[in-house]
């Protein structure tokens, strides 16, 4: 049998509101009838991208990221904007920041990244039979593009070079694809 652990919001206030995030804090109720304080974050969603060629490899993306103060490697990904269905996120980001158009898209499926503090949830996409048209980064975006094979990127997750989630679910999903047909 299972029981309800269900929170039920009493009361909820804005505490920041910035350009891309907003903390809420939440009075709630405990399943016992008792009183909490929750404080989370609202995100608007996100799309990766996993933009696999026909010989296997995989697309990868080099860029700083500040609040951890490093460069890190992982998978196109962008935000989604207002209305926008996650799959035209994914062909938008994937051509803004690689230059790559991809001809067959396929929903993978959904990851929420940080359940403990955050709404956000970011829907995987595999892009193939890639074609270079050229990119299009935003102002003040900068990264740099770099083909891998797979079983490259595979070790550099094993050796931390790779470090960011999105990314190592991603081509741990490739590798379920090219090798077992997912």
């Amino acid at each position: 049998m299972s029981t309800d652990f269900t929170e039920k919001k009493i009361s909820s206030r804005t505490a920041y509101r910035g350009r891309l995030l907003q903390v809420n804090e939440d009075e709630v109720r405990l399943p016992d009838g008792s009183h909490a304080q929750r404080e989370y974050i609202l995100h608007p969603g996100a799309a990766l991208i996993l933009p696999i060629f026909d010989d296997g490899s995989v697309l990868l993306e080099r860029q700083f990221r500040y609040p951890v103060g490093c460069h890190f490697y992982e998978l196109p990904a962008g935000k989604l904007e207002p209305n926008e269905p996650p799959l035209e996120t994914a062909r938008r980001e994937l051509q803004e920041e690689t230059g790559y158009v991809a001809a067959e898209w396929r929903e993978l499926g959904r990851l929420h990244p940080c359940v403990g503090y955050s709404n956000e949830t970011i829907d995987f996409f595999l892009a193939r039979k890639l074609e270079f048209k050229g990119a299009q980064l935003d102002q003040g975006e900068f990264l740099e593009t770099l083909r891998l094979p797979l079983a490259e990127g595979q070790d550099w997750v094993r050796r931390g070079r790779i470090s960011d989630t999105k990314t190592i679910l991603g081509l741990f999903w490739a590798e379920k694809i090219l090798r077992e047909g997912w």
